[in-house]
């Protein structure tokens, strides 16, 4: 019973960070279009930290798989 609770909270957690991520980074890339439409001289600011965002969540879908991988390892 164990093992099965730990493999679906492992799926769970694969699951929520990776659709969070996947909306986080639709959204902000759509901002950031948005804002560079507006106004284009600020084109090279909003995107380094469009970039910078980006990779940031990034790195939260990878401890995500990080804490999936070590609840996998429990089993």
């Amino acid at each position: 019973m164990e093992r099965g609770l730990i493999a679906i909270a492992a799926a769970l957690v694969l699951c929520v960070t990776g659709a969070a991520t996947a909306i986080s980074q639709g959204r902000t890339a759509t901002k950031a279009m948005e804002s560079i439409a507006r106004q284009p001289e600020a084109a090279g600011g909003i995107r380094g930290a469009l970039v910078i965002s980006l990779a940031l969540m990034e790195a939260l879908t990878i401890y995500g798989m990080l804490v999936a991988f070590m609840l996998v390892g429990k089993i």
